[in-house]
């Protein structure tokens, strides 16, 4: 097993790892809003958001470069640990509208802890010499990134690629020519479904760096867990948010559960302050309470995980538990055992 515990030490508090940031998204012109969490769900003092996004929502920004805070625009304390991402996501299908030093500009402007370097996700339905220039220009604007950061906020390395030779030379061509605190794997989202892929893509980044390893956007409950076993430090994840559009309930220990399918039930399975004292129905009609739900689902699933390991007891036993009802990601767990008891 690669798990590991570390503290980061950030302009706004410290932290402990491995840590979820959850997704705010604020500045998106979306209905999907995140509820309020911080002081609610004690594990996570940590947001998620997209610098461009909230940049391009201009009286958003007008009053962040007027005086007003990013957490007082958040309604968030000031100790609340941000990660602005670049928003590279939406340059999978978008033109790129900004640079290195832009993006900079815009993370010190919005207080942020950490800044993920600008980035172009890949996509399979690429050319691969069209994935292949996405994968350098990722690594020419993490490097003048490099060389333009200053400050004590840390500065993660966007890294891209769909084979381990492609990310694990990125990461070290990284290490040799920038100046980074951490690295931040993109563009596993499209290609999620493929477990086994995806968790030899993140062990092979992790074999690359000792430093700390960000994957963006796969935090969500049946990730979680194999994240943890591969030794990854932190993971954002919006999934809490479309789970409950999709009226479906996220189980720890299971996974997600669509609430047709338990409509007989009068009580449901988790008794976390938003369930404990509500009946079936009443979450079913309140999509606000469902996400937040599905929130304390993840942090009870990160909180398992963590007992297990300080408890002494068998990881592998667990999640050989944990993914039996599931053959394919049963076989993706099964895949990282025996790559990680190679390297242990």
């Amino acid at each position: 097993m690669l798990y590991r515990r570390r503290k980061l030490d950030l302009p706004h508090g410290k932290v402990q790892t491995p840590v979820l940031f959850p997704v705010r998204n604020i500045g998106k012109r979306s209905s999907d809003n995140t509820p309020a969490y911080v002081g609610t769900i004690p594990d996570f003092s940590t947001a998620m958001i997209n610098a461009r996004s909230i940049r391009n929502r201009e009286p958003m920004w007008n009053r962040l470069t007027n005086g007003v805070t990013l957490r007082e625009e958040m309604d968030v304390p000031e100790d609340t640990i941000v990660f602005a991402d670049s928003g590279g996501f939406d340059f999978t299908a978008e033109e790129i509208d900004t640079t290195p030093a832009e993006t900079l500009d815009t993370q010190a402007q919005l207080g942020a802890d950490i800044y993920g370097t600008v980035d172009v996700p890949l996509s399979r339905e690429n050319r691969a010499a069209e994935n292949q220039r996405r994968i350098d220009q990722s690594v020419e604007y993490a490097l003048e990134a490099s060389d333009r950061h200053t400050g004590d906020a840390l500065l993660f390395a966007s890294v891209h690629g769909y084979d381990p030779e492609t990310i694990r030379n990125s990461i070290q061509h990284l290490e040799k020519n920038g100046d980074f605190d951490g690295y931040a794997l993109g563009s596993m989202v499209p290609i999620r479904t493929d477990y086994k892929k995806v968790t030899k893509l993140v062990l092979s980044a992790r074999q690359a760096t000792d430093k700390h390893l960000h994957v963006y956007g796969l935090g969500g409950i049946v990730y979680q867990p194999l994240l943890l076993y591969l030794g990854v430090d932190s993971f954002d994840s919006s999934a809490f948010i479309r789970s409950a559009g999709n009226r479906n309930y996220l189980i720890p220990g299971f996974g997600g559960e669509p609430l047709r399918n338990i409509e007989s039930l009068d009580r449901l399975p988790c008794p976390c302050p938003v369930c404990g004292q509500r009946e079936l129905d009443e979450i079913r009609e309140d999509r606000t309470a469902l996400t937040k739900h599905n929130l304390w689902a993840l942090a009870i699933e990160l909180r398992r995980f963590r007992y297990v390991v300080e408890a002494g007891r068998d990881v592998e036993e667990y999640l050989d538990l944990r993914f039996q009802g599931n053959e394919v990601t049963r076989r993706a767990y099964e895949t990282a055992k025996q790559q990680v008891r190679r390297l242990t």
